[in-house]
C-alpha cells in the first residue's frame, strides 16, 4: 500500500518529466497529450486527473523544470565566504554553469521566448520565482562589497542584471547554434568576470 502511495505521488511529476520531452521534440502546438501519456506510461484519462487541459500541462512543466535549476541557490550563496570579489567570482562560476550548461535551463528558456505571448502570466511567474531570487543573490554580494570598500558604487552596480547577461548569452548562443560554432563555456566564465571585476573595480 505504501509503495503505490508512493507512486501515486510520484506520478505528476513523471507527467511533466514526459510532457518536457514531447514539448522539446515537437513544439507546443503540435504536442499532443497522448503522445506525453504514453511516454509516462499512464492514460491519458490519468494526465487529465493532475492537470486540466494542455495549457495547464505546459504551464506546470516551466514550473517544475524551473524550481529544479536552483533549489540550492540560497544555501549556497549563505555558505560563501572571503572577500566580496570570491564570492562573487565563485557566485557566477555556479549560476553560469547552471544557466549555460543545464539542458533543462536552455529549453526552459526557448519555451518561454516562443511561447511567451501565448502564456504572459506564466513569463511573468518564472520571473519571480527563478530570475529574481538570483538577481538578488548577485545584488547581495555587489552591494556587500561596496560596503566593504571592494567596489565601487559604479552606474553597473543600479543593474545587477548585467551580471546574469553572460549566461543567457550563453544559452542563446546554444540554441542557436548548438554543438556547430560551441563556446568554452569556463573560458567564456572567465572573460566575463575578468570584464565585471574591472567594471566594479574601485579605482586606481
Amino acid at each position: 500500500m505504501k509503495k503505490r502511495a508512493r507512486r501515486k505521488a510520484e506520478r505528476p511529476a513523471e507527467i511533466l518529466d514526459a510532457a518536457f520531452e514531447e514539448f522539446v521534440k515537437n513544439g507546443y502546438a503540435a504536442t499532443r497529450l497522448e503522445d506525453v501519456a504514453a511516454r509516462a506510461s499512464v492514460t491519458k484519462g490519468t494526465i487529465y486527473f493532475y492537470f486540466e487541459t494542455k495549457e495547464r500541462v505546459f504551464d506546470e512543466m516551466v514550473r517544475h523544470k524551473s524550481r529544479a535549476l536552483f533549489p540550492e541557490l540560497e544555501s549556497y550563496a549563505r555558505s560563501l565566504e572571503g572577500p566580496y570579489k570570491q564570492r562573487l567570482h565563485a557566485l557566477i562560476v555556479f549560476v553560469y554553469g547552471k544557466i549555460a550548461e543545464d539542458r533543462a535551463a536552455r529549453e526552459t528558456l526557448r519555451f518561454l521566448i516562443a511561447e511567451g505571448s501565448r502564456f504572459p502570466d506564466l513569463v511573468d511567474r518564472h520571473y519571480d520565482e527563478f530570475v529574481e531570487p538570483v538577481i538578488d543573490q548577485f545584488k547581495s554580494v555587489i552591494d556587500g562589497g561596496i560596503a566593504a570598500g571592494e567596489f565601487r558604487a559604479s552606474p553597473a552596480t543600479a543593474f545587477p542584471e548585467i551580471v546574469m547577461s553572460p549566461a543567457l548569452l550563453l544559452s542563446l548562443w546554444s540554441m542557436l547554434f548548438g554543438t556547430r560554432r560551441q563556446i568554452d563555456v569556463a573560458a567564456f566564465t572567465d572573460a566575463s568576470i575578468d570584464l565585471l571585476m574591472k567594471g566594479l573595480g574601485l579605482p586606481d
